[in-house]
């Protein structure tokens, strides 16, 4: 990959810089997903991350600052986020949620797993270790840090 590149949306630069920056600082759901994989959860900014449509809280440590009650999204990579069968694997601070694994796919040093919570997909990806593998259908709960959470205003 180059040192700088720069993501053209309808003949318009949306978003230019080093790969890096771009994969960790995505300024639309455009660049977010143009780049890689991202989980993206959209709701009313609260300032310092998103408020989801059911009521649930997601704080995002990167990105845009938004004034309360502003339509936004918030971005998350798949490789980012932890996925446990209980609540007590996630710290103090982390953003969490429950779903259910709908999916898992085997790759070899890697599993993807996808998970239905509140009408959406959710994608995460995990190495694969030795330890308990994860069986379709069952309840998770899935958490990540908000320094891993990126807010986007709305398009």
């Amino acid at each position: 990959m180059s040192d700088r590149i720069g993501i053209l949306r309808d003949g318009r630069l949306v978003q230019e810089g080093p790969p890096e920056e771009i994969y960790d600082r995505p300024k639309s759901e455009f660049a977010a997903t143009f780049l890689g994989d991202a989980n993206i959860f959209r709701g009313d900014a609260t300032g310092n991350g998103i408020r989801l449509p059911d009521g649930t809280a997601i704080a995002a440590g990167v990105g845009d600052r938004l004034a309360a009650g502003t339509k936004a999204s918030c971005a998350v990579r798949p490789e980012r986020i932890r996925i446990a069968t209980d609540a007590g694997a996630s710290s103090g601070n982390a953003n969490t949620l429950k779903g259910q694994v709908s999916k898992r796919i085997f790759a070899g040093n890697n599993s993807t797993y996808f998970v239905e919570r509140a009408g959406q997909t959710l994608k995460v990806i995990v190495q694969n270790t030795g330890s308990d593998r994860l069986a379709e259908g069952q309840n998770v709960m899935l958490s990540w840090s908000p320094e891993s959470t990126v807010l986007i205003a709305a398009n």
